[in-house]
């Protein structure tokens, strides 16, 4: 999955600055030390990181969004067709304090101190889980879209989640499969990938649990009947050439099996869009070669 970390918050870097901008903050003064025109009685929603950009984008008014994280553009947001129109702000705490947010959504962004910090600023802080498996999805939709104040929208997404879910039509006897990216890593138990797996009735080829390299000397004894290939767009052409998705025995791989494509903004978080994933798995594979890393 792809990661773009945004700036930490450095206070001490920051300095008198910063500390002015939390104090006008507070008073409810904008940079220019004139009255703020912020209606409390109006949320400002401000993201942190492309995961909190999907939970924006999707449960809160457009109105009441204030900005997005530059990352709510790029090719790995689920979400960007609905981006255009709405400014980007770093994630550094005097660039977001500006804006006189009422409400911050992050997982990873501003850095570990972020939370603590926002809240003493007098912010409202939703902040993102980091689901392993697909009761855990269920339940930081529901979560964070009550806490965003649109309750029933996430009620229905996780219906509409399930119901797809249950929809599917998965090959029998559970072929296995092996999920390759175009830095040359796999996932076994334990990760949602692997969770996707299993609910399209599919059994992960990779047995070794977290994130690693493709098993090169294992596929020289045996294949998976199915390749599960990540692609991120044409940054797939940027990855480093010595990955060992080059190496001829992982292109011979996928010369020579079934497979499909997984794009890469269906699982860079654990949200209701992995649903698009989970149906990809469950289909049809391709026919052998179908399928190239670049």
């Amino acid at each position: 999955m792809p990661v773009s970390k945004g700036r930490p918050i450095r206070l001490r870097v920051a300095g008198p600055r910063l500390a002015a901008i939390v104090l006008m903050t507070l008073a409810g003064l904008s940079c220019s030390g004139k009255p703020a025109v912020v209606h409390p009685d109006i949320p400002r929603v401000v993201s942190l990181d492309y995961c909190a950009d999907q939970f924006v984008l999707r449960f809160v008014p457009r109105e009441h969004i204030a900005a997005v994280s530059p990352d709510a553009r790029k090719y790995f947001s689920y979400m960007r067709d609905t981006y255009p129109g709405i400014p980007a702000v770093r994630s550094g705490a005097e660039d977001v304090l500006a804006l006189s947010p009422t409400r911050v959504v992050r997982s990873y962004g501003g850095g570990p101190g972020a939370t603590g910090f926002f809240e003493r600023s007098g912010i409202d802080v939703v902040q993102l889980g980091f689901p392993s498996t697909l009761p855990e999805v269920r339940d930081n939709i529901l979560r964070v879209a009550g806490q965003l104040g649109n309750a029933a929208e996430g009620e229905r997404v996780v219906q509409e989640f399930d119901r797809r879910l249950k929809a599917l039509n998965p090959a029998p006897g559970r072929p296995s499969v092996l999920y390759t990216t175009p830095s040359g890593v796999t996932t076994g138990p334990g990760s949602l990938v692997d969770e996707m797996m299993t609910a399209a009735g599919l059994t992960n080829f990779e047995q070794q649990p977290g994130w690693r390299d493709l098993p090169l000397e294992r596929l020289v004894r045996e294949q998976p009947d199915r390749l599960a290939n990540a692609t991120f767009g044409d940054k797939s052409t940027h990855v480093d050439p010595w990955t060992l998705a080059r190496h001829p025995r992982a292109q011979a791989l996928v010369r020579d099996t079934p497979g499909v494509q997984l794009e890469g903004a269906w699982t860079s978080c654990g949200a209701w869009f992995l649903i698009d994933a989970i149906e990809a798995l469950a289909q049809s594979p391709k026919v052998a070669g179908a399928i190239v890393h670049d």
